[in-house]
């Protein structure tokens, strides 16, 4: 059969396969990404059929899909709130840190991945999943809450710590050694500062600039510019992603609306093929050997996310349960811990099948974490504070009679 034909069946079919998914996991409250993982596990090398003629189509798609994420995730927000958040949440965003970066780093160290895999299983067990959150949110009805304010706080410091994490990641993996490493780091913090500035600035003029009223030609050109931007930025070891999270910034108004509309199918089909690109490069058989530690890291991180969350809330002045409801939500992780994993594959592939094993395992527990921790909580306060009931009258001498060897008498004489 010719390739181009092939190509076209492969690729029909992947697609078909995850709308089919996506309607499932849609009916029953779930987030997707799980499946899409799945999906690209039973096609890869040692899946149930693997494929061939259309691999590098998905792989450069997956690379647009990165973009797309980053790109909608900088239209979300707006360079002043950024900085806003920068100002009001930064000890949340430090707190969040040193909780949740250590453990993978130290996994990994036990390992013997070394510094590279530290580096990359931090980032993987430190970064929550907004998508995911922004989800289970919406589905139990608590963007009102008075907690929601501070869990999204965490996500936007998060968000905006992958503008210098992911340069970072990017020279170790490149080998650039300490003093490229601190070049790079540089290169990274000073471009976030200039884009703040301008976006705060300037950013009118731009979005003048790339605006409008056609929604063709605000497609073209601001996708356009998003991936000249990535390819430059990729150039200069800062990342394409972080690249593309910077035009989202810069962007505002009417301009980042449309732009944010018009995307938002293209990123929802480029990131389902990121996820089944990511599952397509994970051997199914290596993932048994690391599901026990995968789940220790699980358990490890899902305590440390709700002390995040909780320390976050009581800065916000909210009361115990919303502290545990914040502390829940902020469990799942996603897609941006795939990303990190998928940039480290060549340079420490082992990471790969653990990092797969750790997002299926989170991105499940996640919505359950949001929905039961603040009753499982409370339940478990209220005991603690009633303490356990008073034993029965005469129970504790017939639990020494029988101790002693003796009969206890029976009941009422």
């Amino acid at each position: 059969m010719h390739d181009t034909t092939m190509l076209l069946i492969e690729l029909g079919g992947i697609i078909l396969i995850l709308g089919l998914i996506g309607r499932f996991a849609g009916r029953f409250g779930l987030s997707p990404i799980p499946l899409y993982l799945l999906t690209g596990l039973a096609f890869g090398d040692g899946g149930l059929l693997p494929l061939s003629a259309s691999e590098g189509f998905i792989a450069v798609g997956a690379d647009i899909g990165v973009i797309l994420l980053l790109l909608l995730l900088g239209l979300e927000y707006s360079a002043s709130e950024l900085v806003t958040s920068l100002r009001t949440q930064y000890p949340s965003g430090i707190v969040d840190f040193l909780l949740n970066a250590p453990p993978g780093a130290a996994a990994a160290l036990l390992l013997g991945w070394g510094p590279v895999g530290a580096v990359a299983l931090a980032g993987v067990t430190w970064i929550s999943s907004s998508g995911v959150i922004a989800k289970i949110l919406t589905d139990l009805g608590r963007l009102g809450n008075r907690e929601t304010p501070a869990i999204l706080g965490v996500l936007v410091i998060e968000d905006l710590s992958m503008a210098v994490y992911l340069p970072l990641l990017t020279a170790l993996i490149a080998g650039l050694g300490l003093a490229g490493g601190s070049i790079t780091l540089l290169i990274a913090v000073g471009t976030v500062s200039l884009v703040l500035l301008l976006a705060i600035r300037h950013g009118r003029h731009l979005s003048r600039a790339v605006s409008s009223d056609d929604p063709e030609m605000l497609l073209l050109v601001v996708l356009g510019l998003t991936l000249l931007v990535a390819g430059v930025a990729e150039e200069l070891q800062v990342s394409a992603a972080v690249g593309a999270f910077l035009v989202g910034i810069a962007l505002s108004g009417e301009v980042a609306e449309g732009a944010r509309r018009l995307l938002s199918p293209l990123r929802d089909l480029f990131a389902a093929v990121f996820f089944v690109f990511f599952g397509l490069s994970t051997d199914p058989a290596a993932i048994p050997p690391v599901l026990l530690p995968a789940l220790l890291l699980a358990a490890v991180t899902v305590l440390t996310k709700i002390a995040t969350g909780w320390y976050a809330a009581r800065r916000a002045g909210i009361g115990p349960r919303g502290r545990l409801r914040a502390g829940g939500t902020l469990v799942a992780r996603g897609e941006f811990s795939i990303v990190i994993a998928g940039l480290t594959a060549a340079a420490e592939p082992r990471v790969v099948p653990l990092a797969t094993a750790y997002v299926l395992i989170l991105v499940v527990l996640g919505p359950l974490t949001a929905r039961w921790t603040e009753p499982v909580g409370h339940a478990t306060g209220s005991w603690l504070r009633r303490g356990p009931r008073p034993s029965p009258p005469g129970a504790a001498m017939r639990a020494a009679s029988a101790r002693d060897g003796a009969v206890a008498p029976a009941a009422g004489g």
